[in-house]
């Protein structure tokens, strides 16, 4: 017990009392610093929702500085946290079963709620939220909650391998002048009556966000949604053998991904940000689109294999990651929060006023700052705010506040 409450620190002792796995909730810190980067992108200008680079900022930093979140960042981040999705529910099957509860009718509710909670963050603060999505692919989790292991693996599988398959065809379409890409991204003409709207009023903004949302449902039930739910297939494997609980156990398998996940996924990833940026055709846009599905995920495994094999000797890292991951979903509302106030008409209205460098450095210091503040909240709360709702709404009970006393000692 003394180990492991010195690997987490003081701060978040509570984590071993709710008998939480440590290396879960850090990795869903370190992934919430992943989905900022790539989110307030996104938030910072209606060209990036476009599909385009800001047309006021090209010189060679701004176009590095796009590289690096694309090669490193984008695609990988929301693949884990929808992993960590799949992995916790087996969590949350655990606890039913312990308790004696009913799982299903608890279940059911808990989705509901983070259906509702995402369907208010599209509307009113970023169209790209996940969290609906999840509340959709929660269903099939429940349904398929009995698969085994490998069956989940090798439908996850497929279903990436189909994906692929889908974006080379529709890229072959491309060629012969079929081109569907319009259906998931606008112009630039389309761009910039977006940054006019939300640099507006309220309603404007509301309205433009409703625009969008039209596109990005195509996006999520043919493209996007399918991605999260291989990827929470393969949490849901991992968590039925109880592989992050003691990760020590499985170094060699650790080094086997690391081995192919880097350069396999970091090469995908070049390919995929050249068929972004480089000005090529749609067609070619798409084909770097089937190699980031296949790669994407390597990439993403690779990080994790490295957090799970360095955070026995950086207790430090730990510590900083648990807390905003024990407040994933009040964290990553808050980030959409604090960017609609600096981008929008809500506050500031600084859209596509800011440098690529300057945008990717306020999301560094967004996730310093709730990496801080939520390790202060959880000194003397047991949930983060948005946790503590949707936790009574799940239970139709209200939670304790305070966090148990530590027994431990």
């Amino acid at each position: 017990m003394r180990e492991h409450r010195r690997l987490v620190g003081p701060a978040v002792a509570t984590a071993v009392q709710d008998h939480r796995i440590t290396a879960v909730d850090a990795l869903r810190g370190f992934a919430l610093f992943g989905i900022v980067v790539v989110n307030i992108a996104y938030l910072a200008s209606g060209y990036r929702m476009a599909g385009l680079a800001e047309p006021a900022f090209s010189a060679p930093l701004d176009w590095e500085v796009r590289w690096v979140v694309t090669v490193f960042f984008e695609n990988k981040f929301y693949l884990l946290f929808s992993f960590l999705f799949g992995y916790s529910f087996t969590l949350q099957l655990d606890s039913a079963a312990a308790s004696g509860s009913a799982f299903t009718p608890r279940f059911l509710r808990r989705l509901t709620g983070l259906f509702l909670l995402g369907l208010a963050h599209a509307v009113l603060l970023f169209p790209g939220d996940i969290l609906a999505t999840y509340a959709v692919v929660g269903l099939v989790l429940l349904a398929v909650r009995r698969i085994t292991p490998r069956t989940a693996v090798l439908f996850a599988v497929a279903l990436t391998l189909m994906l692929a398959v889908g974006f080379v065809l529709m890229a072959g379409l491309a060629l012969l002048g079929a081109d569907l890409s319009g259906t998931v991204a606008g112009g630039a003409t389309q761009a910039a009556k977006s940054d006019a709207a939300l640099q507006s009023s309220v309603s404007m903004i509301i309205s433009d966000h409703l625009n969008k949302l039209g596109r990005i449902v195509v996006l999520r039930v043919f493209f996007q949604g399918p991605a999260v739910l291989a990827a929470c297939l393969v949490g849901l494997a991992v968590g039925k053998q109880r592989l992050l609980a003691d990760p020590a156990r499985h170094v060699a398998v650790l080094r086997r991904i690391q081995r192919v996940g880097f350069p396999v996924g970091v090469l995908g990833a070049i390919f995929y940000a050249h068929s972004v940026w480089s000005g090529g055709t749609s067609a070619y846009h798409m084909l770097g689109q089937a190699v980031d599905l296949v790669t994407a995920p390597l990439l993403a495994a690779a990080y994790v294999a490295t957090l799970l094999r360095v955070f026995p000797y950086a207790p430090r890292l730990a510590s900083v990651l648990v807390p905003p991951g024990r407040m994933a979903l009040t964290n990553y509302l808050g980030q959409s929060l604090i960017c609609s106030l600096i981008f929008t008409g809500y506050g500031l209205a600084l859209i596509d006023r800011l440098s690529p460098l300057t945008v990717s450095s306020i999301a560094v210091a967004i996730f310093a700052l709730q990496a801080a503040g939520s390790g202060m909240w959880l000194r003397g709360h047991r949930y983060g705010p948005v946790e503590w709702l949707l936790r009574w709404f799940t239970n139709w009970r209200r939670p304790a506040v305070r966090p148990r006393p530590d027994r431990s000692t």
